[in-house]
């Protein structure tokens, strides 16, 4: 198998700012490269070329109209990335749980532990 045939992994897809930007808009509509194009500062083969690591991921699908191309999400495969996440809401979770815990208590206990903590910021 090439590796232009191989599939894109979601994480991979996703690592990248623009494509992100590219699921957020298809998330609303659909929408054609030019639309697409009109939202970035960078080229239309740019935009190709995100648009096909996306495709590759099975994110988006294209589909022609006339002489333009179509393009829709297909979030599907982000749910591996909801699974991956929600394994570390436990962590963040607990963390929230200690910020209520500590905001709730009393006020002079909460300056105690702030007032405890080095300041490192005069050094």
């Amino acid at each position: 198998m090439s590796a232009s045939a191989e599939k894109v992994d979601v994480f991979q897809a996703i690592a990248d700012p623009t494509r992100r930007e590219v699921l957020r808009l298809l998330a609303e509509k659909e929408l054609p490269i030019s639309a697409i194009t009109s939202h970035f500062p960078i080229s239309r083969t740019a935009v190709v070329k995100h648009l096909h690591i996306l495709a590759d991921a099975d994110l988006v699908t294209g589909h022609k109209v006339g002489r333009e191309k179509i393009y829709r999400l297909h979030p599907g495969p982000l749910t591996e990335v909801k699974q991956w996440l929600s394994f570390y809401e436990q962590f963040w979770n607990n963390k929230l749980s200690m910020l209520k815990h500590l905001v709730e208590t009393d006020g002079d206990t909460a300056l105690t532990i702030v007032q405890s903590e080095p300041d490192q910021t005069r050094k």
